[in-house]
């Protein structure tokens, strides 16, 4: 945070933010604690729990993920085959601790997914299911949907099964420590394999004209006096190849369901050409025309998060991954089966501690891979996931936004009057800022506009740079053009923003 903060208010602040984040789950309604039942039946289920027959404990599997997580939902191990390679991509076994119609799975489908708010997360399961029992921690004997990939040398998929298992992960490994050992060269065999399988597959993926949003993380971090600053930090290579083992996974999900003619996809249709000229025009006010010769995947590779402007490239390209929905199918094949981004057929199957959908398409898709009849519970579910997966994700988005506007202005609240450097995002237009989101900025998140801050005439979106924080801005402002702005509103409460154009 700018050393321009205001200390002795610094505990009010804090304290202020600590009951604005406490008041936006009420405000939004945010699940709670487990009812009773619920919780009763997961710890009996984790009681009463028995693994898989089939042993591949001798499999060295490894989970990398956020170094503060521990709902871990894959395990990861590659080997040299031939001229190819031999994937096993291990995924939670969550249906095996969920009765189908029980207490525990009606409380799973009003939540739809993990919510991950700056105060807490809020699980999809119990704690004793999600980050105990049903989690791929390090030295734990778990059952797990074990997917098994044969890859050409291009890493082209040329086989996959996938079976209920036994399993043991070896190591937990944080993107850090992972891309630490293999810049340092003490990387062991399976990522240095994963780096060699990854880069592979994303040239497949370019291949496919796929386009990937790597937006970097935004963590809200507490500094030891009690304030707050907003860490952006630009995805690793790591994560990229260890996404892309997942988008594998998906992908061969779908193709499952697509064969058995029963399943639920992850559906997104091509962007419009409305949708293109307007990114195309934002990328050239914001000084890297994309001229459209090769895909817009192609071009999002190359922006770099850590340039503002380009940063706020990468917010307008939001525009074009619209229109995501699940497309649920039995007996007859959707006639557009298509993820856009991803160029493929795609379905969600490796995050099943954390979403809900995933749970059904993985056990439809090991009934499929081993010839058994789907089971019943998960065929009569299908046509009611859509619905509540899209509410989900709209409470999700919705969460996401506030609680980044409410620390954002937290951020400015004793900065009233002081000036920034910023860059224009998006331009003016004559109108009124009635708070409503509707000149909202680019990455959506309405510049702070959630509040009832008034501000007529001209105005636009900037993002000053330091601290890092979208707003709202009054002035005649021209997108791309460096600024100074002053701020002149803030409430963390609202939460709102308001800053104005210095001449």
């Amino acid at each position: 945070m700018s050393h321009h903060r205001l200390a002795p208010s610094v505990h009010a602040q804090s304290n202020q933010l600590a009951a604005a984040l406490s008041a936006l789950r009420a405000r939004l309604e945010l699940p709670g604690a487990f009812p009773d039942e619920a919780l009763k039946e997961a710890e009996k289920a984790v009681a009463d729990h028995r693994l898989p027959d089939l042993d591949l404990t001798a499999i060295e599997f490894i989970t990398i993920d956020p170094a503060s997580s521990t709902d871990l939902d894959q395990a990861v191990f590659i080997d040299r085959a031939g001229d190819g390679y031999k994937v096993y991509y291990a995924i939670a076994d969550v249906p095996s601790f969920v009765e189908p119609g029980g207490p525990l799975d009606a409380e799973t489908r009003r939540r739809g997914q993990t919510f991950y708010a700056p105060d807490g997360r809020i699980p999809l399961h119990p704690e004793v299911i999600s980050e105990q029992a049903g989690s791929l921690l390090e030295g734990q004997l778990c059952s797990a949907f074990v997917w098994e990939f044969d890859l050409d040398q291009a890493a082209e998929v040329s086989k996959v099964t996938v079976r209920r298992a036994t399993v043991r992960s070896r190591a937990k490994l944080s993107y850090r420590q992972a891309q630490t050992q293999l810049d340092a060269g003490t990387a062991p065999l399976v990522l240095q394999l994963l780096k060699e399988v990854g880069i592979k597959r994303v040239e497949l993926e370019r291949g496919r004209e796929g386009a990937s949003l790597n937006m970097p993380e935004q963590e809200i971090q507490q500094l030891p006096d009690g304030g707050y600053r907003i860490i952006a930090t630009p995805q690793l290579p790591v994560e990229d190849w260890n996404a892309q083992i997942s988008l594998m996974t998906g992908m061969a999900a779908a193709k499952l369901m697509l064969n058995g003619k029963v399943g639920i996809l992850r559906t997104m249709p091509t962007p419009d050409e409305r949708s293109l000229d307007n990114f195309r025009t934002q990328t050239q006010a914001l000084g890297k025309p994309w001229d459209g010769q090769f895909s817009y995947g192609e071009y999002l590779r190359t922006l770099d998060p850590r340039d503002p402007k380009q940063l706020a490239i990468l917010h307008s390209a939001g525009m074009l991954f619209r229109g995501a929905n699940y497309t649920p199918f039995d007996g007859t094949v959707p006639e557009n089966a298509i993820q856009s981004a991803i160029g493929a057929s795609y379905a969600h199957t490796t995050a099943p501690l954390r979403r809900l959908v995933d749970r059904f398409v993985l056990v439809i898709c090991e009934a499929l891979s081993n010839g058994f009849d789907v089971p019943r519970w998960a065929r009569e579910a299908l046509p009611s996931l859509p619905a509540i997966m899209a509410a989900s994700d709209q409470l999700a988005g919705r969460m996401e936004r506030l609680a980044l506007n409410t620390v954002e202005a937290a951020l400015l609240v004793n900065h009233i009057g002081q000036e920034f450097e910023a860059v224009v995002i998006s331009g003016s237009r004559q109108g009124k800022l009635n708070g409503n989101g509707s000149n909202g900025g680019s990455n959506g998140n309405g510049g702070n506009g959630n509040g009832s801050l008034n501000g007529s005439g001209p105005s636009g979106i900037v993002q000053i740079a330091e601290p890092a924080v979208t707003a709202r801005c009054t002035g005649e402002l021209e997108p791309g053009t460096n600024v100074r702005v002053r701020l002149v509103a803030c409430d963390i409460s609202a939460p709102e923003v308001l800053l104005e154009l210095v001449d």
